[in-house]
């Protein structure tokens, strides 16, 4: 197998970052990690901000990285988590680190937003699930601050870093769709509800979609990592769960995902977005996939809730091995506790195993007696949610889905993966790990044309190229699953 060509994936979850080198040719979709870092946000005395300066000298250090084993990138493409970004200056300078979404000052936006336009009314504009950060939320919230008073720009953070790459500022269309100011039918900033909300137009730059080039990295940054000054950066699906929808390795369209990592997005890909009132009073949303596909999903709180736990009894100094306690959980026989994984008090980062207790004895539901038997509860719980929002997703489409698709760090997971192939009913393809930056590498290998072809055609060369597992339903639903809505 030989690739035409050498592309950067810059892919930023909320708690680690890669830089990664995707080497793409007809018959060849290659990987290979170049740089890792750890991306927590800080907590200050203002709230939790992101070290944005800090994340983009790990984007440089990964740059160098891939020029010292030899690699000339021909695109730089980049992925981050959504809603979060950074407000700029009439300069372009930073006015200060952006706001984590995990940040509880948001909830003062909610209220505000509301008061001007209800929830239902406001469903029919943005067709985004509520979430209280959302970045309309987000910039409600820091609508009385100095920074926000001196705001002439505002970047999601993939914007953001681009925007340093190359200075050029643009807002790429996906995850534009996970601030709630885009209108879901045209794709377009919603100017009537900023309009509405009083927020200025200008503070949202152009659009642009997957598959265009921003431009050519600054002579500085070509310096400064040694990579060609011609290496360009191309859009691609800058919220990560775009690109990883793009390496779903499905056969045909009759398929729900499960992007599983710290969050889980669980849902299908469709053609037009839902807007009716059965759809907000499930909580689904309408974001943007590449090539104008919908991502109709629900978010779900996800692995966070078994990250935070392994954190808390790491810093009690009685820390665990993950792959030990996953083994004694899908030993213990079914039947035990749940929990509701999106319930708010789950949100910050804290003491993850007292509130999972507290969540039980609140439901008068056994606590956990030991921590094999929280980790099974967590990943019931998980499974139970993902099999709800599965069932939701359908009986709002009218779309059959035949197949699960996990991608992403949980589709490791294996206990994972079994229990929500039973609780769904349904066969579940776990793989591949790398979903996000494949989606990603993919893009711009299209792009510049090292590859061509559909979504469809794309996802051919994921199952070629992927070693993927399938865990089959033992026996069904293993128990009643209430529909939402």
């Amino acid at each position: 197998m030989s690739a035409k060509g050498s592309v950067g994936a810059i892919d930023l979850g909320a708690s680690t970052g890669r830089v990664i080198v995707g080497h793409v040719g007809a018959d060849t979709l290659l990987l290979e990690e170049v740089h890792r870092f750890a991306n927590e946000p800080v907590e200050l005395p203002q709230g939790l901000r992101w070290d944005a300066l800090g994340q983009y000298r790990e984007i440089l250090a990964g740059l160098r990285a891939a020029t010292r084993r030899g690699y000339d990138l021909q695109s730089i493409g980049v992925d981050t988590w959504g809603v979060d970004g950074g407000l700029l200056d009439g300069d372009g300078s930073l006015l200060g680190p952006p706001v984590a979404y995990r940040d509880p000052g948001h909830e003062r936006g909610v209220e505000a937003v509301h008061a001007r336009i209800p929830p239902d009314a406001l469903y029919q504009r943005n067709g985004l699930q509520f979430l209280p950060f959302n970045s309309l939320y987000q910039l409600a919230a820091a609508r009385a601050s100095a920074s926000f008073a001196s705001a002439k720009r505002f970047l999601l953070m993939p914007d953001l870093f681009a925007y340093w790459l190359t200075g050029t500022m643009a807002a790429e269309r996906t995850n534009a769709s996970t601030t709630g100011l885009l209108d879901p039918r045209t794709r377009q900033w919603a100017v009537d509800l900023i309009d509405d909300l009083g927020f200025s137009r200008e503070l949202f730059p152009p659009l642009r979609d997957p598959g265009q080039q921003l431009g050519p990295i600054r002579a500085e940054v070509a310096a400064a990592t040694g990579q060609p000054e011609g290496t360009a950066v191309t859009s691609v699906g800058s919220h990560d769960t775009a690109s990883a929808v793009v390496a779903v390795p499905a056969s045909e369209d009759r398929f729900a995902y499960i992007s599983s990592g710290t969050w889980s997005l669980v849902g299908l890909e469709l053609e037009e977005p839902i807007l009716s009132e059965a759809s907000r009073a499930a909580n689904f949303t309408n974001e943007g996939g590449v090539d104008g596909r919908v991502r109709f999903l629900r978010n779900v709180m996800g692995l966070w809730l078994l990250q935070e736990t392994l954190r808390a009894w790491d810093r009690a100094g009685t820390p665990e091995e993950l792959e030990g306690l996953l083994a004694a959980a899908e030993g213990l026989p079914a039947g035990g506790p749940r929990i509701d994984p999106d319930d708010g008090s789950f949100l910050s980062p804290g003491d993850m195993p007292a509130r999972i207790e507290e969540a039980c004895q609140r439901s008068d539901q056994p606590v956990p007696a030991t921590r094999p038997a929280l980790v099974r509860c967590i990943l019931d719980s998980l499974a139970d949610a993902y099999a709800r929002a599965i069932a939701d997703a359908r009986r709002l489409s009218g779309k059959d889905v035949t197949t699960v698709h996990v991608v992403g760090g949980g589709s490791l997971n294996a206990p994972l993966c079994q229990l929500t192939a039973d609780a769904c009913g349904l066969p579940v393809v776990a793989g591949p790990v790398e979903a996000t930056a494949i989606g990603n590498v993919l893009i711009q290998a299209r792009t510049l044309g090292f590859i061509e072809g559909s979504l469809e055609t794309l996802r051919a060369s994921v199952r070629a190229t992927n070693d993927l597992r399938t865990f089959m339903p033992v026996a069904g639903p293993t128990r009643a699953l209430p529909v939402v809505g």
